[in-house]
């Protein structure tokens, strides 16, 4: 099928049903999630689901409670496995498991899976004791720490199965947050014993073995938070060798730091770096109360400036916690000016465009192949594919493309 085939067999009036599609349809915005209950008074997104349509958090009142938020049904709590509080962490890239941690009926603290409705324990070493913190995209394998000997042990749970991490020579602790989407490397980091402030080394484990990621020169302590999807690049932040020094964001690649430094501002605490995107292209995080999207096209970028348009009457985007696979879906916590409260947030942030697909400047045959060729495609990482943000690439993409053909040539 060629170009003018197309053409020919495209009529009118579905150009013009296109063109308002785009005006209609999927083009960035920003949602406040609201809390669980009337006496609830803040909650925190932590999660989000590749296709942006679930997310996972805590929503706090007399006792946290983990929730998980959709389009259509809003903020559910979760419940607990027999105690007053739990707490979500992290959600699967489908969207079906979630993980956490929650208090039992006798007040122990233990890592969680909810799946179908049902929250379920997922056990410790041997004491009663261990937190989940990351989830694999297909849900299998799920990464935390437990309490081991006097302190905690990094650990990971296959299937439900848990296992020991260990930690590095000479340390005494371990703990594990993030895991890769393909379930094959966990992040976290090693404690040595200190008098003073944590002396902390990010770590990674891949199978039964743990790797030391690389030091920053002034910032020898250090934290791994979240991993790309084959775990190449992980991000977490370092604290300043200097007591009263900012902390800094760090994005490792094959073990390597790069320092992501902190938005401009009058004597900074920092920043930290929480979510990373599945191609580790895109790193999110907070500096100093403001929530920050980094690429190494742009740099660091206040979201509140680059969304300002979203925000109104004085509500801010406190910290931008988790990214979904594709970097399309941001999730934090911000405050919500209209309620005057603490609020998750979820930020879309796909932007319809003319069907320049390749971004070249020019809509052309490469933008009409590409459209072509992935014809039918639905689901995460579209990307400029998806030229009107609807979640699938079909006949309106095409036809914004043909009807600006030309454009910028």
């Amino acid at each position: 099928m060629n170009m003018w085939t197309v053409i020919r067999h495209r009529s009118v009036f579905a150009l013009m049903s296109a063109l308002a599609l785009v005006g209609m349809s999927g083009a960035q915005s920003l949602t406040w999630l609201g809390v669980v209950s009337a006496d609830a008074y803040e909650s925190e997104a932590t999660g989000v689901s590749a296709d942006g349509r679930v997310v996972v958090g805590t929503s706090r009142a007399s006792a946290p409670r983990a929730f998980r938020w959709t389009r259509e049904s809003g903020m559910q709590d979760l419940g607990t496995i027999g105690g007053i509080l739990a707490l979500g962490t992290a959600v699967s890239a489908d969207g079906q498991t979630i993980v956490g941690y929650s208090s039992d009926t006798n007040g122990n603290l233990l890592g969680f899976r909810w799946r179908n409705g049902q929250m379920t324990s997922l056990g410790a070493l041997y004491v009663l004791w261990s937190e989940a913190y990351g989830v694999s995209a297909d849900g299998a394998v799920i990464s935390g720490h437990a309490f081991w000997g006097y302190s905690f042990i990094a650990v990971r749970w296959d299937n439900g199965v848990i296992r020991n991490l260990g930690t590095l020579s000479g340390a005494n602790a371990s703990r594990a947050w993030g895991v890769s989407g393909d379930g094959q490397v966990v992040v976290g980091a090693a404690f040595y014993p200190s008098q003073g402030l944590p002396e902390a080394r990010a770590v990674y484990w891949r199978g039964n073995a743990i790797h030391q990621l690389g030091a920053v020169d002034g910032y020898r302590r250090s934290w791994a938070f979240a991993a790309s999807h084959d775990g190449s690049v992980v991000v977490g932040y370092a604290l300043s060798d200097n007591e009263n020094g900012p902390s800094t964001s760090i994005r490792w690649v094959n073990g390597q730091p790069q320092n992501l430094g902190w938005l401009s501002g009058a004597d900074p605490d920092g920043s930290i770096a929480y979510g990373v995107s599945g191609d580790g292209e895109i790193v999110v995080g907070n500096s100093d109360g403001r929530a920050y999207r980094w690429t190494p096209q742009t740099g660091m970028q206040n979201l509140n400036t680059v969304y300002a348009h979203l925000l109104t009457d004085g509500s801010r985007l406190h910290s931008a916690n988790a990214i979904s696979p594709d970097g399309r879906f941001i999730v934090g916590t911000g405050y919500n000016a209209a309620t005057q409260r603490t609020e998750a947030f979820l930020l879309d942030t796909c932007s319809v465009h003319n069907g320049d697909v390749n971004a070249s400047g020019c809509v052309d045959d490469a933008d009409l192949l590409q459209v072509l060729f992935h014809f039918g495609r639905a689901g995460q990482g579209l990307g400029r594919l998806d030229v009107n943000c609807d979640g699938i690439v079909d006949d309106a993409d095409l036809l914004v493309v043909l009807f600006n053909f030309g454009a910028g040539c």
